[in-house]
């Protein structure tokens, strides 16, 4: 049971769907991570079981020479003891010739015991053999799926560093694209839009302001030649204010 269910173990790491596991992992990283610590762990539980299965078959096979040989050993203690049994019933004793003759019975009984504990250790050394064999291909296979899985690891990660960089680099250049009035560049560049519309504004402000005070100068101008005008006429000299003041029929005769 101990070795079917070794083996049924390396079946079942084999036959794994890696990427369903990764798809349903919240941590992939994790998961490779756990991944490769079970196949490791799986495969020292399996290097482990198949060595002690090997050898117990190594045990069987070494029984079942010694079941070989000892069937040859009795085989050839049984041919002696029946040799000498004809060779002293040839020379008239036949009482220990008997006696030959039972020792070789008895190598002969013992030759096919141990023959048949040979036979009956063949099936399960031919059996031990092929599950021993299975458990190697089982074993190289989970080492293959290791390595695979380390390569995948490695490129995966590789991969999601590289796809968060670039999330990364994405995001930064969003945050400061130019074109995008809700940026801080926007921003700032509306602030400096506005500063230059109030700038102007106040330049505006004030040169109109210049410009009334000299409409204001200009007022003050005529009030004041009318104020010495009419002192010109209090003091007398009213002709020559009037004088200074061309008369409008002079303009016409002046532009005839």
């Amino acid at each position: 049971m101990a070795k079917q269910s070794i083996f049924g173990r390396i079946s079942t790491l084999l036959k794994a769907n890696t990427n369903a596991l990764l798809d349903s992992a919240e941590d992939p990283q994790k998961m490779l991570d756990q991944l490769v610590r079970d196949y490791t762990n799986s495969i020292a539980d399996a290097e482990s079981a198949i060595a002690e299965t090997i050898g117990n078959l190594r045990l069987l096979e070494r029984d079942h020479a010694e079941d070989v040989q000892a069937a040859a050993e009795w085989g050839g203690k049984a041919l002696a003891a029946s040799r000498k049994a004809d060779e002293l019933r040839r020379a008239g004793n036949t009482a220990d010739a008997d006696k030959f003759d039972n020792l070789a019975k008895i190598a002969l009984q013992r030759q096919i015991s141990s023959e048949n504990d040979a036979k009956a250790a063949e099936p399960t050394i031919a059996t031990q053999t092929e599950v021993v064999e299975k458990l190697k291909v089982g074993l190289n296979g989970m080492k293959t799926k290791l390595d695979q899985l380390k390569v995948k690891r490695s490129e995966l990660l590789a991969r999601a560093k590289t796809a968060e960089a670039q999330n990364k680099v994405a995001d930064a250049v969003k945050s400061i694209d130019v074109l995008d009035p809700t940026s801080e560049i926007g921003r700032f560049e509306e602030k400096v839009r506005r500063q230059e519309a109030l700038a102007q504004g106040k330049q505006e402000l004030a040169a109109s302001s210049l410009d009334a005070q000299f409409e204001s100068l200009d007022d003050m101008g005529q009030l004041t030649e009318v104020e010495a005008r009419l002192a010109a006429l209090k003091s007398g000299n009213g002709s020559a204010a009037v004088t200074a003041a061309p008369e409008p029929a002079a303009l016409e005769a002046g532009q005839e």
